[in-house]
């Protein structure tokens, strides 16, 4: 198993989006185990595969409650309900936490390891992660989801610190 280093805001692999996985072979296996081992490592509650720089469309996630890391094959969002505002943060723009309203409830659908059909639903920190995630995989930052005057400061502060200026 292997640590990668988490790409950071700034970086074009986490602006494209993935490619939908076509053979669930034991690279994805061994991509699966480091990305799991990598999200712990950061640490944090879910890791998209470009966020260790592989474009591909998987996500890992353990929304700490009590059922462990699991995993996300070629994830669609099908269904949001309600919504609920949360200070949001991302292991690719470390460090930083905007409150991002979004909705309170996701449905995922997906594949799993063993090439299943699995779904994953809920709402609090699941439906956070779960849409985050695959936000993550079609190339959008949590920085997207900013109001445009907050995305503006926001995207500034990263300028400064990148340079140095903070």
């Amino acid at each position: 198993m292997a640590i990668y280093p988490i790409r950071t805001f700034g970086d074009p692999v986490l602006r494209m989006e993935t490619k939908p996985v076509t053979d669930i072979d034991d690279k994805v296996h061994t991509l699966v185990r480091d990305m799991i081992e990598t999200m712990y490592d950061a640490p944090g509650v879910g890791l998209a595969a470009n966020q260790i720089g592989v474009s591909r469309r998987v996500a890992v996630f353990d929304a700490q409650d009590e059922l462990g890391p699991r995993v996300m094959i070629n994830p669609e969002v099908v269904e949001t309900a309600g919504e609920w505002e949360y200070d949001e943060g991302c292991l690719s723009v470390p460090n930083h936490y905007w409150e991002i309203t979004r909705p309170a409830f996701a449905r995922v659908k997906a594949l799993d390891l063993d090439g299943n059909d699995v779904e994953y639903a809920g709402d609090g920190l699941l439906g956070r992660v779960l849409q985050h995630e695959v936000d993550h995989l079609n190339g959008a930052l949590l920085l997207d989801a900013l109001p445009k005057r907050v995305r503006k400061k926001a995207l500034k502060e990263l300028r400064e610190e990148a340079l140095g200026l903070t």
